[in-house]
């Protein structure tokens, strides 16, 4: 609370000129990814963790290791990302057009965290100018006119959306372990989720391979519906599932299982 995060409360899915916008089973809370991730780690070291970067022995839990993706050129996928200052608002918001999408809420200090992801091949034709791409959606241009952009771009990528539940040696965690399509927006409830089971395990020495199958069972069905979802955002039939599926019965297909 310290940290001043945003109140989210309302989703708001937009295909075009159509609008679906559903409230929340629950409030949630906006925290840039940075805010949350010094959060972590100073209570980690208040604990009486060590921090470092180089270790003798194979670490117990990888949290880090997200894959690369093996598609063609000109289908792999790149992220982008930055702050903009302005107006807040209570919604997580999700615009998809010509088979990019861009989602943003609020976060602390009352900036805005706009993120986005699409193909190689449509963000070569604006020369990887997401300021250039993000204007090819009228909805969303109208969302970010109020706001400014207080950082630049940043890109990742290309992205290769995947589970890994092979058995190892190492409790994998994170995106290690699951890289789910970020539209979902379960990348880090996933991240934590795991963090925190892999820690436990570790402690009690569980066997791997019963850690990673409490991982699938709450992960799996997550992972599918994304996978669905984004091959209806590809087809273009997003807009009229949207339509059929309630929006709360959609937020809870992609939340990890409890």
């Amino acid at each position: 609370m310290a940290a001043g995060p945003a109140r989210i409360r309302r989703m708001k899915l937009h295909f075009g000129r159509r609008e679906k916008i559903t409230d929340l089973a629950e409030p949630a809370w906006g925290l840039s990814r940075y805010a949350f991730d010094q959060l972590l780690l100073d209570h980690a070291l208040a604990l009486g963790s060590q921090l470092g970067r180089d270790f003798d022995s194979e670490p117990t839990v990888i949290a880090c290791g997200r894959q690369i993706a093996d598609a063609t050129r000109s289908r792999r996928l790149f992220g982008f990302k930055a702050h903009f200052d302005g107006p807040a608002d209570d919604a997580v918001e999700l615009f998809f057009f010509d088979q990019c999408y861009v989602g943003l809420n609020s976060v602390e200090g009352g900036r805005t965290n706009v993120c986005g992801l699409g193909p190689e091949d449509v963000l070569k034709r604006f020369h990887f100018d997401y300021d250039a791409v993000v204007a090819q959606s009228p909805a969303l241009t109208a969302r970010l006119k109020p706001l400014s952009r207080s950082m630049k771009w940043l890109s990742t990528g290309p992205l290769r959306f995947h589970q890994n539940f092979e058995r190892g040696v190492s409790y994998l965690a994170g995106d290690a372990l699951s890289f789910v399509d970020p539209f979902t927006g379960t990348g880090l409830v996933a991240a934590v989720k795991t963090g925190s089971l892999a820690g436990v395990a570790a402690a009690r020495n569980t066997p791997v391979a019963n850690y990673l199958s409490q991982c699938r069972a709450q992960l799996k069905q997550p992972f599918e519906v994304a996978s669905l979802l984004r091959k209806a955002v590809n087809a273009g039939w997003a807009d009229h599932l949207a339509g059929l599926i309630p929006g709360r019965m959609l937020f809870a297909l992609t939340r990890p299982r409890r």
